[in-house]
């Protein structure tokens, strides 16, 4: 069975190149400023921020059918989730992954396969990779290894927008669709809520940078997305002012194509419940006042 997809940057792919890259990312294991954290461990002897260490953590993989649409279609978005995560969210859904690294240690060769076999056994839409941002290295030196054995789906780059600019240097030309979440405008709610600092302009700057790769989203004639940037909102409660102010960058500052998901499935998971702003369900009324937001803006919504 053969999935159709749009050529990528794999009709033109440069494998040289990709191996230049993975030498250059694999220097981040012993000296990691990957992420905005720059902690500069030596991740071989020892634990940054996100407590990973040189060996790639894969918690699951398959077909995801509960991914946006554009992912999803009829075989299902090829999921890889990683542990650990570069946030520390109090409301993380998923914090056995983030916080605690809950998965099986595997060799980049192995995630190579997982890679291949989301592709030829479960004939995924494309490969999708959920909280990458730690794991770029072994990401890469995978990719490369999979290209060799035929590997040609689109590359989907799951993160949570804390991003920094060199490690998206290192993707340009790799990932096909970047799917960062947009958490907060405001910086003091980043590092309350996430841990992390200078949340805000760190996300903008990510955004821009991706927007820049690869621009609006598009999508072939089975509705399937093989190229662009799709970015996530988890509103939350309390928020409202904050969303706008999310809406309102990416209507002013992005590509007008990008796919927008205003998402109000928030609820206060992990230790959300010892912050009393944040310890309730998002209100319908909250939803409503955003998403009309959205739509005045015109921004294209999911």
């Amino acid at each position: 069975m053969n999935v159709h997809y749009e050529p990528s940057y794999r009709s033109h792919f440069n494998r040289g190149e990709l191996k230049e890259k993975v030498i250059e990312a694999k220097k981040h294991l012993t000296e990691c400023n990957l992420c905005p954290h720059e902690c500069g461990v030596n991740r071989k002897e020892k634990l940054g921020f996100c407590r990973a260490s040189d060996k790639v953590v894969v918690a699951s993989y398959g077909p995801h059918f509960g991914e946006e649409a554009p992912l999803v279609g009829k075989n299902g978005s090829g999921t890889i989730f990683f542990g650990y995560c570069n946030m520390k969210c109090v409301f993380c859904q998923n914090c056995e992954l983030s916080f605690g690294g809950e998965g099986e240690i595997i060799s980049n060769e192995e995630l190579a396969e997982i890679m291949l076999k989301l592709q030829n056994k479960y004939h995924c839409h494309n490969i999708n990779l959920v909280t990458p941002t730690h794991f770029v290295p072994n990401i890469l030196e995978a990719l490369s290894l999979a290209v060799e054995k035929g590997l040609n789906l689109p590359l989907v780059y799951n993160c949570g927008g804390y991003e920094r600019m060199e490690t998206l240097g290192l993707l340009e030309g790799i990932i096909d669709i970047y799917m960062p979440d947009f958490k907060y405008h405001i910086a003091e709610r980043g590092e309350r809520f996430s841990k992390v600092k200078d949340y805000p302009s760190k996300v903008k700057s990510a955004l821009k940078e991706m927007d820049c790769q690869v621009g609006g989203l598009k999508i072939n004639e089975q509705g399937i997305a093989y190229q662009g940037l799709l970015i996530r909102h988890l509103m939350m409660p309390g928020g409202i002012e904050d969303t706008k102010e999310i809406l309102n960058f990416i209507k002013e500052e992005l590509s007008p194509n990008c796919l927008v998901n205003l998402m109000d499935q928030y609820y206060p998971a992990h230790k959300a419940n010892e912050f009393q702003e944040i310890s309730r369900r998002l209100s319908s009324r909250e939803y409503k006042e955003a998403l009309n937001w959205a739509k005045e803006l015109g921004l294209r919504l999911i």
